[in-house]
């Protein structure tokens, strides 16, 4: 299987994802002009799990290093196989909240927000659990991302809304901040069924990123059929949606989800690839420094904060500056 053999490179797979993580968000965006997010994450769901199975037959089945694919599912023990289940249910339950709250709230609020929460948490949780790098670099990094995620908080509280958009955007900020408390925890469960000081020579039992990760898509497709079916009887906002809508769709609006899914994928992949040699929790933080990339997009694509005054811009300036600030010092906590 494909290795990541430096740290250097290892950040630089991570930075990748945190594009993925930031971008995946402008497919349920184009497809909401005219699709519920609750049909949309049915399509990205699939190209979750039909990028998870390719991964696993490309690079997760070449080299001489590792377990290729097949042979580590085989040999998978039952716990290790349980946990990155588990890591699924738990990503899809947050993730699910998560698109809710992009679709009530827009991307520039939702992702800084419930990202932002996830990434705080979630280094705390990875790294006491799996120490790796500078403990006082990473915590200052940490430390930063969470004012930004504060003064993106504010910034969002001062747009002038109707009151019927004030109080979706209401619901939308409370989601987010639900679905960042869930999303601290999915890593963790991945993470804990890999053997991450050896990607060469995994210990029995033990699980490859590749075989991890498609563990983690099954347990993502399989709890939609509870999660999202809930969702679709008693939405968040608007009336209820069915599956025969879902089946009525144009192929190129499934399309739409299937690419989110895929880009999605793509990040949460190389994520698990560089934790071998970056750890689990600067990985994680790296990753999740996606609400500056979503909030690029919300902000300059899409025009969320467009009539904003002087004293929110400056707001969201700080914001960006102090995300950047705070990723730097993760990044060179890794290598000390």
């Amino acid at each position: 299987m494909f290795i990541v053999e430096n740290y250097h490179f290892a950040v630089l797979l991570c930075i990748v994802t945190m594009f993925c993580w930031g971008s995946w968000g402008n497919t349920q965006k184009l497809a909401a002009k005219n699709w519920r997010y609750e049909l949309f994450y049915w399509d990205y769901v699939v190209g979750i799990l039909l990028f998870s199975i390719v991964l696993g037959f490309t690079l997760g089945s070449v080299g001489e290093g590792g377990r290729s694919f097949i042979p580590d599912l085989q040999q998978a023990g039952k716990s290790n196989i349980i946990s990155a289940l588990i890591g699924g249910v738990v990503f899809n339950a947050a993730n699910i909240l998560l698109s809710a709250s992009i679709s009530l709230a827009g991307m520039a609020v939702a992702f800084p927000l419930g990202v932002g929460i996830a990434l705080v948490l979630g280094v705390v949780v990875n790294y006491f659990t799996a120490p790796k790098g500078d403990p006082v670099l990473l915590f200052l990094g940490v430390a930063l991302v969470m004012v930004a995620v504060v003064l993106n908080g504010v910034a969002a509280g001062k747009m002038k809304k109707s009151d019927t958009a004030a109080q979706s955007n209401k619901k939308g900020i409370l989601l987010a901040m639900l679905a960042g408390v869930l999303m601290a925890f999915f890593y963790r469960f991945v993470a804990a069924a890999m053997d991450l000081e050896n990607f060469e020579q995994p210990a029995a039992g033990m699980l490859t990123p590749y075989s991890a990760f498609f563990i983690f898509s099954t347990g993502i497709f399989l709890s939609n059929f509870v999660f999202n079916t809930l969702v679709m009887k008693k939405p968040f906002e608007g009336a209820p949606v069915t599956y025969n809508e879902y089946f009525k769709g144009q192929f190129t609006t499934h399309l739409v989800g299937v690419l989110g899914g895929l880009i999605w994928a793509l990040g949460t992949s190389l994520s698990y690839i560089a934790a071998g040699k970056a750890g689990a929790a600067i990985s994680y933080a790296l990753g999740q420094g996606a609400p500056m990339i979503a909030a690029l997009w919300g902000v300059f694509i899409w025009k969320e904060f467009k009539e904003a005054s002087k004293l929110t811009n400056l707001l969201l300036l700080c914001m960006f500056l102090l995300f950047l600030s705070g990723l730097m010092f993760i990044v060179l906590s890794g290598g000390n």
